[in-house]
């Protein structure tokens, strides 16, 4: 295998060709950078948390098929992905985790002893997140911890500390996975209940579709809250009443429970956390 081949396949290892998955971890990591820089966050800070958004999930990618080796071959989306078609090791898969890690590490060292603290929890949340669907009922709401754990790093990272705002942030980012995670377990539904393993579209049943709505209600409310907290203005929560739009149309999406629905609604949600992102920046600019 050339090194172009190989590149390729660590590019399928890690979803860098599948973006969605870093978008949905970088628009709370940088709802939190400009609510922690007051709408003015060192730029170092932007690119710092940036790649580290890109560097940590795509660690996260790498572990999650490690842990999944066995269960992947079993569903026919996922049979031919690195680890499981043979193509690359367990081991390698994990030394590109580690390495990946360690330089999302690299990249914080001159951030301040609290940041660097956190990372520790940040590391420990995104490694063992892969593993939590073997015994959790409820996994998303792990991945939701684990995918807005930059929030209170930037926080640390620019105030040296964690107020209360970055918390309830931390919060809506959970019901917010919470959400649309339900939304792509809908569509693994079936081989998730012949595999045995946890999802929140299972826990719910009959009422998943109530619950990822009650979900995005949830994650709104705590949003709103964070603004108030926060004092962001009317630009900043007339973002919210967009955002509520958009989840009202994945309601039209998700109602009749149709697999390829489902899982476009999974991807629109870049536009729930773009939207916000775009309502805080803009209240800054305006205010």
């Amino acid at each position: 295998m050339n090194l172009s081949e190989r590149l390729s396949l660590y590019i399928q290892l890690t979803r860098l060709n599948r973006p969605i998955g870093i978008l949905l971890l970088l628009w709370p990591t940088l709802w939190g950078v400009w609510i922690a820089g007051h709408g003015h966050p060192a730029w170092l800070i932007v690119l710092i948390f940036t790649l580290g958004t890109v560097l940590m999930r795509s660690a996260g990618c790498a572990i999650n098929d490690y842990a999944d080796r066995d269960i992947d071959r079993h569903v026919k989306r996922t049979q031919q992905r690195p680890i499981t078609s043979g193509r690359i090791s367990g081991r390698e898969a994990v030394w590109l985790a580690v390495a990946l890690s360690v330089a999302s590490l690299l990249l914080i060292l001159p951030l301040n002893t609290l940041t660097l603290l956190l990372s520790i929890p940040a590391v420990f949340l995104a490694g063992s997140y892969p593993f939590t669907k073997r015994f959790l009922a409820i996994p998303q709401a792990y991945l939701g911890i684990a995918f807005g754990f930059g929030i209170p790093m930037a926080f640390a990272a620019q105030l040296d500390a964690v107020p209360p705002v970055a918390w309830v942030l931390l919060a809506a980012n959970v019901c917010w996975a919470v959400a649309y995670d339900t939304e792509y377990a809908m569509v693994d539904r079936d081989d998730d209940i012949h595999l045995g393993i946890h999802s929140s579209a299972l826990f719910f049943g009959d009422f998943d579709v109530l619950a990822v709505m009650g979900c995005y209600a949830a994650t709104l409310a705590l949003l709103a809250l964070a603004g108030n907290m926060a004092g962001l203005g009317m630009p900043y929560f007339a973002g919210l009443l967009v955002a509520a739009g958009i989840a009202v149309y994945h309601y039209t999406l998700i109602r009749h429970r149709e697999r390829e629905a489902c899982f476009k609604a999974f991807l629109h949600n870049n536009w729930i956390g773009a939207t916000v992102f775009v309502a805080v920046v803009a209240d800054y600019l305006i205010a």
